[in-house]
């Protein structure tokens, strides 16, 4: 039965170390097939923070995939950086530290969420892009024969009953688009606190699943991860695992 942990806004720069070491432990222990992090890998996007979330990340005793967040671009003191190479220092630690989701009839597609400037005041929430879109369809058809096919995203595509929101921009028509293309799950993150729910959408019933942080911004819920348990027979059990 392949196991995912599903880590989110670990914000390095305003990390909780004891949680960061709470959950290596935990992998260790547990020997993960996956650890995906759903973005925010830093605070305010700087060399420093990155290297910082690379030395942890490539510490883990599993396989890492990372997405990137709204706090992993450079930050507004920097904005020729951010509007003109937004998403180079990303990047460049995601080529360190990435590796493929290799799970025998698992997928897991990536859909960037955010974009470094947008017609609203609060740049931090989420936006769909087309050409992202595309993309992540595509994906999809081409991993059609995968059991289970999830997306990783770092904004829930559709709010949940939590404290904060992504107020995703196309975020409900995106979700509708890849319940068509059969995705079972969206996986993300952004609020801080856990969720789990299943959607009518394009048609079909999707799972959106929120992770909670390792990080001191907390909100409703202490330090926290999701586990994934997925087999043909059951299905997908989520459980969140908080730290006591």
């Amino acid at each position: 039965m392949p196991t995912l942990f599903h880590i989110s806004d670990i914000h390095f720069g305003a990390q909780d170390s004891a949680a960061l070491d709470w959950f290596a432990r935990k992998v260790e222990a547990e020997r993960p097939d996956a650890v995906i992090c759903t973005g925010d890998l830093t605070m305010r996007g700087t060399v420093r923070e990155f290297d910082a979330a690379e030395r942890w990340l490539s510490s883990l005793c599993a396989p890492v995939s990372v997405e990137p967040g709204n706090h992993d671009m450079p930050y507004y003191w920097e904005m020729l950086r951010r509007l003109h190479r937004p998403f180079d220092r990303f990047h460049a630690a995601r080529a360190r530290v990435q590796r493929d989701v290799d799970v025998p009839g698992v997928a897991v597609i990536s859909l960037s969420t955010i974009v470094p400037a947008q017609w609203r005041l609060n740049w931090s929430k989420g936006c769909v892009r087309p050409p992202a879109l595309t993309q992540a369809l595509q994906e999809l058809g081409a991993a059609r024969d995968a059991g289970l096919r999830l997306v990783a995203c770092h904004h829930p595509l559709v709010d949940a009953d939590t404290h904060g929101s992504g107020s995703t921009r196309g975020g409900r028509a995106a979700l509708a688009r890849l319940a068509e293309a059969g995705a079972h799950g969206v996986l993300s993150g952004h609020v801080h606190d856990p969720f789990d729910l299943q959607i009518e959408a394009g048609g079909r019933t999707i799972r959106i699943i929120g992770a909670g942080t390792l990080s001191e911004r907390l909100r409703a819920t202490p330090p926290s991860f999701n586990r994934l348990d997925w087999s043909v027979g059951e299905g997908l059990s989520v459980d969140v695992v908080t730290m006591e």
